[in-house]
């Protein structure tokens, strides 16, 4: 049923519980790949030298330890890991790679670290469940 199955992490700790979220239905239904994303908006171009490529390396430093520890959360799972690091707005990029890759699944968490942390549901959540062409696990 859920053959491929995207795992979109942000560092909060809605998101690290998806991360174990997604490792617990992997191991159970055992599906053939699950791709972990970490997904950050690009670096404003009005920044200028050198500013924007310390931006830019201070980003992706911060996504690769991101994606580092969500790796570390899924554990021992019974399928190929696939991981990635996108720039762009995260709602696009997540639903960009669930379609690419034709995952049958977005496991997600309900907010991010947004500034608007006392919404119900993230504002990126919102977007990917409402644009997703497979189904969406929202974990809180």
């Amino acid at each position: 049923m859920f053959d491929k199955i995207l795992l979109a992490v942000d560092g909060s700790d809605h998101a690290l519980r998806a991360a174990k979220q997604a490792a617990e239905l992997a191991r159970s239904i055992k599906p053939s790949e699950i791709h972990v994303v970490v997904a950050y908006e690009p670096i404003p171009i009005y920044l200028g030298e050198p500013n924007m490529q310390i931006a830019i390396t201070s980003r992706k430093g911060d996504a690769e330890k991101i994606l580092e520890t969500a790796i570390t959360e899924v554990g021992e799972v019974p399928c190929n890991i696939h991981s990635g690091i996108l720039e762009g707005n995260p709602a696009e990029a997540i639903l960009e790679v669930a379609n690419t890759s034709q995952c049958d699944l977005i496991v997600m968490g309900s907010r991010g670290l947004g500034r608007l942390a006392g919404l119900l549901l993230g504002s990126t959540s919102q977007k990917v469940v409402a644009h997703a062409p497979c189904p969406v696990l929202i974990v809180r």
